[in-house]
């Protein structure tokens, strides 16, 4: 409750599209539930948000131009996801979508360790 977050891809091919079948049986399995319905990040993202993540070097040159083209209005952060991981040396989170069901835990486990990590640094900044 203290905190409001979102997600959005750099890309509209998936957009109103749930999250792909095995990523949402893999977070079921540890009782996290995938609800939404994929988004592309737009240009008021950077003013309505102080924090945006990216999951691969990709994402992160597509976030960072367009936080360019949103210019001055474009107050948030951008840092990699991974950033913040702790026990895993990896930089960019893996698309999991060629490489079967672990690739999906894989990419659940770095998640799990880089939000513990960001959740502690934004429970210790507020």
């Amino acid at each position: 409750d203290q905190f409001v977050v979102d997600s959005a891809g750099t890309g509209g091919w998936h957009v109103g599209n749930p999250a792909d079948r095995r990523m949402q049986a893999a977070a079921n399995r540890r009782g996290i539930q995938l609800p939404s319905r994929a988004r592309q990040i737009s240009l008021d993202d950077f003013s309505a948000f102080d924090l945006i993540l990216t999951m691969d070097d990709a994402n992160l040159a597509a976030v960072t131009s367009l936080a360019r083209e949103a210019g001055s209005q474009a107050t948030a952060k951008i840092r990699p996801m991974l950033s913040y991981a702790r026990q895993f040396n990896e930089t960019e989170v893996p698309d999991p979508y060629y490489g079967g069901d672990a690739g999906f835990e894989h990419v659940l486990d770095l998640l799990d360790d880089a939000c513990a990590h960001l959740l502690e640094e934004l429970s210790s900044a507020a």
